[in-house]
């Protein structure tokens, strides 16, 4: 049940390499092979989605719960979609550590001139400013983040590395749940409040710590782990992470709600570069 989660640009390709691959676990390694594609659960017009942060956040959501869903099945999941936001990425990869199942990036890297002339040829084409944004917001995965490794770039054109994607879902142990991701159902009917309550309460100490030092070790009160900060961050930045990792834990309600700090400060110094 490894994850196979593609990444590009939009019209780079993705969708048949997701057909490719398929192919091939399938006719060549005898694999089921599930394809939970962007495409098929869009509801409406693509340049409307991407267009709209809101509607776009719920199709992010509709694929991650799709995607964690099928992991308790015995079979290869792609998940065939942009994929371009790095925290989304790194969702996904709590997802897969938590089901303790491998998983891999493969990126489309395809030249934007070629995506482009891909796009103009379909129907169902991105329009150019949809096309132009989607690029510019784009956040390309990277090997030296745990969540984005092991990650395979494959070019238009070449070969796909078939043995190598293979072995690195099927010959690689899965990371190691951590304390992080490998979380419990709470008792208390009250985790929401705590947990919005906790991260909020970690938010206004960083932000009034940044008034006296920019960056480097922050000591929340009550929380041995130590906040590393390599820069400064803003309300806004620090609000789009609390947000991410609420998300993931409305979803895996940790067993006690004095560890909501803790975690949530793990979680800062894993994606705040």
């Amino acid at each position: 049940m490894p994850l196979l989660i593609l990444s590009g640009y939009p019209s780079s390709g993705k969708s048949v390499t997701a057909q490719k691959l398929s192919q091939y676990f399938t006719e060549e390694r005898q694999k089921k092979v599930t394809i939970v594609s962007e495409n098929e659960i869009l509801n409406q017009d693509k340049n409307v989605i991407y267009n709209d942060s809101k509607i776009e956040k719920i199709l992010r959501g509709n694929l991650k719960s799709t995607a964690t869903r099928l992991l308790n099945n015995e079979e290869l999941i792609i998940l065939d979609g942009l994929n371009y936001i790095k925290g989304f990425r790194y969702e996904l990869y709590c997802v897969s550590k938590h089901h303790k199942t491998p998983h891999c990036i493969v990126q489309c890297v395809t030249p934007i001139e070629l995506a482009r002339k891909w796009n103009e040829s379909r129907s169902d084409k991105y329009s150019q400013e949809t096309f132009d944004a989607l690029v510019m917001r784009y956040e390309p995965p990277d090997s030296r983040n745990r969540w984005d490794f092991p990650m395979f770039g494959v070019l238009p054109d070449e070969p796909l590395p078939l043995e190598n994607i293979y072995g690195a879902l099927y010959d690689r142990k899965p990371p190691p749940p951590n304390q992080s991701t490998q979380l419990q159902p709470l008792t208390s009917n009250n985790f929401v409040h705590e947990l919005d309550k906790c991260t909020q309460e970690v938010i206004s100490f960083i932000m009034n710590s940044q008034k006296v030092n920019s960056e480097g070790e922050i000591k929340i009160p009550g929380v041995t782990e130590v906040l590393l900060l390599p820069r400064k961050l803003s309300l806004a930045e620090l609000s789009r992470h609390r947000r991410q990792f609420t998300t993931y834990s409305k979803s895996h309600p940790v067993k006690e709600a004095s560890k909501v700090k803790t975690l949530f400060i793990q979680y800062l110094n894993k994606t705040v570069e």
